[in-house]
């Protein structure tokens, strides 16, 4: 059963029930490393997004996101949004990561001055890459001073 199929818009899922569906130890090293490094607290969203409808779990800080968790059987999604500002910065990070997150990258177009990319979290490699982004992003949202 597809995830958004499972909890309609008016029955709102726990954590405990996703982390129960994605079933996944990577999930949880995500959640630790957004609440730990950036003390950004889990929101269970509904989105009527025509890319991935349903339930998902957002990480924000003073209103500003940082990533978007969509839970799929076995892995899950992470939606993040690059901005012009560190567009530069995260085109040399990707260089340097997988091939699967370099075609992502590169394959996804930019729209209204950034990049809304979404990964599919299904092993450490991806997931630090992934991670890398975010924090990238967070530096430039003010979350976290760049070293250079």
């Amino acid at each position: 059963m597809k995830w958004n199929d499972m909890y309609s818009k008016q029955e709102q899922p726990t954590l405990e029930q996703i982390e129960g569906f994605v079933k996944c130890e990577l999930w949880q090293k995500i959640a630790d490393f957004l609440q730990g490094s950036f003390k950004s607290k889990p929101k269970i969203e509904h989105s009527g997004c025509s890319w991935q409808p349903g339930w998902n779990v957002k990480y924000k800080r003073s209103g500003k996101s940082l990533c978007a968790l969509y839970p799929m059987a076995g892995y899950f999604i992470v939606l993040v949004n690059i901005g012009e500002t560190e567009m530069n910065e995260a085109e040399a990070l990707v260089s340097f990561c997988n091939d699967y997150v370099q075609e992502i990258f590169a394959n996804t177009k930019v729209g209204m001055g950034r990049k809304s990319i979404m990964f599919e979290i299904k092993d450490e490699e991806t997931l630090k890459a992934v991670m890398g982004l975010i924090e990238l992003r967070a530096s430039v949202l003010g979350f976290i001073k760049q070293h250079r």
